[in-house]
């Protein structure tokens, strides 16, 4: 499932993001690629400094956690702490397949990539986040503040970057259901279950759509 998620940060939030970034550095981005990725990846990452990334983890992962579509969709298990990745001009990020395991620590499965995007599609050329599925190419390009969902397993590349400058914060997630067609029927679930409660609350059917849904979950999530 490819999931656009609206409005998730506000404009207090990412003016913090940025003066936070611009005044901490960035340094290449291959410094935390392996091996395949370094060969096709040019960008820049947020250089390591504790409190700044303490301060951005805060920021960004109580905004998604307090965001229902966000939950619904990914059930998170664990989510990695964010990267925060630049693009000038010329940079570009080819083709490549998320690392399925990550973690320096504790390891963690990664079955969702998600990419929040920073600065505003018109303030810069290219750069679209260009995702293969079944169906062809899907190609990304959102408002600052919104995020995209979409299957780690999936090949993606960023488009080069003609001009301007392109940030965003990267992160993945282990979700409580690792098969991406069942988080797709439970997101479907939840939502008809929501907007029956809405509609008819207290009624037979979203009784039932309820307890689908919380009997589907308890089959397939890995807690």
């Amino acid at each position: 499932m490819l999931l656009k998620i609206r409005g998730v940060l506000n404009e207090a939030q990412l003016n913090k993001i940025h003066e936070v970034v611009d005044r901490t550095g960035f340094q290449d981005g291959r410094l935390t690629a392996g091996s395949a990725a370094r060969q096709v990846k040019e960008n820049e990452e947020l250089a390591p400094d504790a409190q700044a990334q303490q301060l951005l983890n805060r920021i960004l992962m109580s905004s998604f956690g307090e965001n229902m579509a966000f939950r619904n969709a990914a059930l998170p298990n664990r989510l990695a702490d964010f990267i925060f990745a630049r693009y000038h001009q010329g940079m570009h990020y080819g083709d490549h397949i998320d690392e399925p395991i990550m973690g320096a620590g504790a390891k963690f499965r990664t079955d969702i990539s998600m990419t929040t995007f920073l600065n505003p599609p018109g303030s810069y050329e290219g750069g679209e986040l260009v995702i293969r599925t079944t169906f062809g190419e899907t190609r990304v390009k959102l408002d600052a503040g919104d995020a995209v969902l979409y299957p780690s397993a999936s090949l993606h590349h960023v488009a080069e970057v003609r001009s301007g400058e392109r940030l965003v914060a990267l992160t993945w997630i282990q979700s409580q259901v690792r098969d991406p067609a069942r988080r797709e029927i439970l997101f479907d679930l939840v939502q008809s279950r929501d907007s029956l409660l809405k509609e008819q609350p207290g009624s037979e059917l979203h009784q039932r759509v309820d307890r689908s849904y919380a009997n589907l979950l308890r089959m397939w999530a890995e807690v």
